[in-house]
């Protein structure tokens, strides 16, 4: 596990000096600060920051083959690497460590590019091939690990993060409208894009080459569904094939050199893969929980699910709060590991759950997943009822939603009648899980920007990716487009750089990509029985879990941020959203964002969700466009946020 990073130049042309490549590696010293190793050519520099989990100490990289003709900088683990070890030797190849990263060298040997089809794990990794004078890289099937990559003018430049790109003196330090666009319609923003101009994150199961002549990206793996409406086994047969590969992928992701945990949130998933870790452990297993403390916020804590699992498998169990306070002082810090906005209010929790996992161990398991491969999104049963909208005359749909924007509050059943209104799959889709939708974003944002978007409503993200599913399954479809976007790009990217902040390893077991295979190979009837969600996994985890934690309804990831902005965090947050500061940044309408402030505010609707994305943004800009290149991590100071904004005197509605 580490961060990786580097540069390549075309057509011979020399590259910048070494103390460029340390540059950008120190940005992402977090991510590994066990070690550095470097490779510097001519026309090449690639490095990384190694947090050592496996060989700690066989594996420092770059790592050569034999003859030293092809090199690798790799950041993840691979669950298979002793199968392949055996095998390559038995093919003639000589390896000198007991390392997963060196595989991957000998396997590009035997089979070049394809050499990804072998691996099994999280990973992405820069090879550099000497006699071909190419340079290939590579991200796993999921988008577990992140890697992003910017290419102009004949110059190739890549990293684990962005702020490592961002280190590089040629790299250009903009902001993407699009993207923005397509960020405050999602939550997110969809890969290749990122936040910033002419930088672009490589997607989950791709591959780039780059050579002195081209560049060419390319998809080396896609989920399939065609077994949904094929497969005729029994419950049991699906039953049995499942428990056995949760317990091969646990096993299998529990290969370290180091101490482990996990993250236990007391819901489904992260509950079951802490029973399997019991079963295959002889000392209890470290977990590690998030809790909510300060104006009323331990309404809001699943803790006491939490600590019900802990109790029945005996772990060796650890809390941490989140406060009001920690909200303000660690904000602007996790949008900056972030690499740009994720409108999800749980970063701040995970980064500081990892802090305590941090404390004890290296890595951790988590249950990250489970919903995209089961179907655990309300919206999933949701969706069994769009027929019904489907032929409500459009008079009667355009009334209804005029009547549900006049009344206050109930912004789930707004999102949800107005996906369910819409009158193809394709709209509906892009309606199920916004920021802002069709109604608000044209009210948010300044009309010069709205009129400026390529895809204003972000339907062609979903057109995109639909055109590459073999399924007509409803059901199907959608998990598939939050396999392919949902996941890697927010939940994902949210656990990672969070995690990583603080040199913790997250490894995700349920994304396996031989269980997300077969998940999807499931009938839809094994994932949403009539109303009940992640049906066949559920019935296995109810062999080991409590029906507490089996049929409790699902909350999500629970915030109390809704409320602290109304209390403790009012003046941070009219602060950071004044109408001075939104109309100089130039992008949202000051009156509106006043508007949502302020009905917030007097409690006749909940923004919160709304306000964390607008509040992301800006600190974002704080973070990235306002303070130039950004700096290792060692060097960010804490906030002082929180005590500047305490001593502004902003007025405080009354009910």
């Amino acid at each position: 596990m580490c961060g990786i990073a580097g540069y390549f130049e075309q057509q011979g042309r020399k590259a910048t000096t070494r103390d460029t490549l340390l540059a950008m590696l120190e940005a992402i010293e977090h991510r590994g600060p066990d070690d550095r190793g470097l490779l510097v050519t001519n026309t090449l520099a690639m490095g990384m920051q190694r947090l050592s989990i496996i060989d700690l100490a066989g594996g420092k990289q770059p790592i050569r083959n034999e003859d030293g003709t092809v090199a690798v900088v790799f950041n993840g683990e691979i669950y298979n690497y002793r199968d392949l070890q055996k095998e390559l030797r038995t093919r003639g190849h000589r390896l000198s460590t007991s390392s997963d990263t060196e595989v991957i060298v000998h396997l590009y040997e035997e089979m070049g590019e394809e050499c990804v089809q072998a691996l099994r794990g999280m990973f992405s990794f820069a090879i550099w091939d000497f006699k071909r004078r190419r340079l290939f890289i590579a991200r796993d099937r999921l988008g577990i690990k992140p890697l992003y990559y910017s290419y102009k003018d004949g110059r190739l430049i890549f990293g684990s993060e962005i702020k490592s790109i961002l280190a590089h003196p040629e790299a250009e330090i903009s902001l993407s409208l699009q993207a923005l666009g397509h960020y405050i319609s999602l939550k997110y923003v969809p890969a290749p894009e990122t936040m910033f101009c002419g930088i672009h994150a490589l997607p989950p199961g791709h591959t780039l080459t780059c050579d002195e002549n081209e560049i060419r990206v390319r998809s080396y793996w896609n989920l399939s569904f065609v077994g949904d409406e094929t497969n005729k086994g029994t419950e049991e047969d699906y039953a049995e094939q499942l428990q056995n590969l949760l317990r091969e992928s646990v096993r299998l992701h529990l290969v370290s050199d180091v101490p482990f945990g996990a993250f236990l949130s007391g819901g489904v998933d992260s509950s079951t893969i802490v029973a399997l870790m019991s079963q295959v452990m002889n000392v209890p297993v470290k977990t590690f929980s998030v809790g909510f403390q300060g104006g009323g916020a331990e309404a809001f804590s699943e803790l006491p699910y939490a600590r019900m699992v802990a109790e029945r498998f005996a772990t060796d169990h650890h809390e941490v709060y989140v406060t009001p306070t920690n909200l303000m002082d660690l904000a602007q810090k996790v949008v900056w590991h972030l690499d740009q906005p994720i409108a999800d209010n749980a970063c701040v929790a995970n980064y500081m759950v990892s802090q305590l996992a941090a404390q004890h161990v290296k890595m951790v398991l988590t249950g990250e997943g489970g919903d995209e491969l089961f179907a655990g999104y309300a919206r999933y049963a949701g969706e069994k009822i769009s027929s019904f909208f489907r032929y409500m005359p459009a008079p009667a749909k355009s009334l209804l939603m005029g009547v549900m924007h006049q009344l206050p509050g109930l912004r789930r059943l707004k999102i949800a009648l107005t996906a369910l209104c819409q009158t193809d799959d394709l709209t509906r889709l892009a309606n199920w899980f916004p920021l802002f939708n069709r109604h608000e974003k044209p009210l948010l944002l300044k009309e010069n920007v709205f009129q400026q978007l390529r895809d204003p409503f972000a339907e062609e993200v979903f057109r995109d990716e639909l055109r590459n599913i073999d399924s007509k399954d409803w059901l199907s479809r959608m998990l598939y487009v939050d396999t392919k976007l949902w996941l890697p790009d927010d939940l994902l990217a949210r656990g990672d750089k969070t995690s990583m902040a603080t040199s913790l390893e997250a490894r995700v077991p349920l994304l396996d990509h031989k269980l997300v295979e077969f998940a999807a190979s499931l009938p839809s009837g094994m994932k949403v029985n009539g109303l009940v969600r992640k049906y066949l996994l559920k019935k296995v985890a109810r062999k080991w879990l409590p029906n507490e934690i089996i049929d409790r309804k699902k909350e999500g990831f629970p915030m109390p941020f809704s409320l602290w902005f109304r209390t403790e965090c009012r003046a941070f947050v009219h602060d950071l959203l004044s109408p001075e500061t939104v109309r100089r940044r130039g992008l949202f309408q000051p009156d509106y964002v006043q508007r949502l402030l302020n009905e917030h505010d007097a409690k006749t609707a909940d923004h919160g969700s709304l306000i964390w994305g607008l509040l992301s943004v800006e600190l974002w800009h704080r973070a990235f466009l306002d303070s130039g290149r950004p700096k290792c991590s060692h060097h960010i100071a804490e906030p002082d946020l929180q005590q500047h904004l305490l001593r502004r005197q902003v007025p405080v509605s009354v009910d």
